[in-house]
């Protein structure tokens, strides 16, 4: 998956914007106010970040090698994926899928998209 393809997936999801709270370069994007994925679209390898229920966390983490703990984030319910291992684009989809869906269930019902 290319940068620019990663990029307009997580723009593909209602109500996501992105956002450089960190640092330059860092995209974040969130829905309603809370991240649910962050990468550096110009980072060799290209990562992204994504939140996830802790139990598939760690079954995620243990079947595959490019998949480890969420980095600087809390451990238990974020990993972080390098893309081009062995996670192909559909799981990287869903895996994004997720985290968005993770996070807009948390919402209050008015702040939904």
């Amino acid at each position: 998956m290319s940068p620019a393809k990663l990029r307009r997936l997580c723009l593909s999801f209602p109500g996501t914007i992105e956002d450089f709270p960190f640092a330059p370069g860092v995209s974040v994007f969130k829905v309603g106010g809370k991240m649910f994925a962050l990468t550096r679209l110009d980072g060799a390898p290209l990562e992204v970040s994504v939140k996830c229920d802790p139990e598939l966390a760690v079954s995620l983490r243990n079947s595959y090698s490019a998949i480890r703990p969420g980095y600087h984030l809390n451990k238990r319910h974020w990993n972080t994926v390098t893309l081009g291992g062995d996670v192909d684009d559909a799981l990287v989809r869903d895996l994004l899928e997720d985290s968005y869906d993770l996070v807009v269930d948390g919402l209050p019902r008015a702040a939904r998209p």
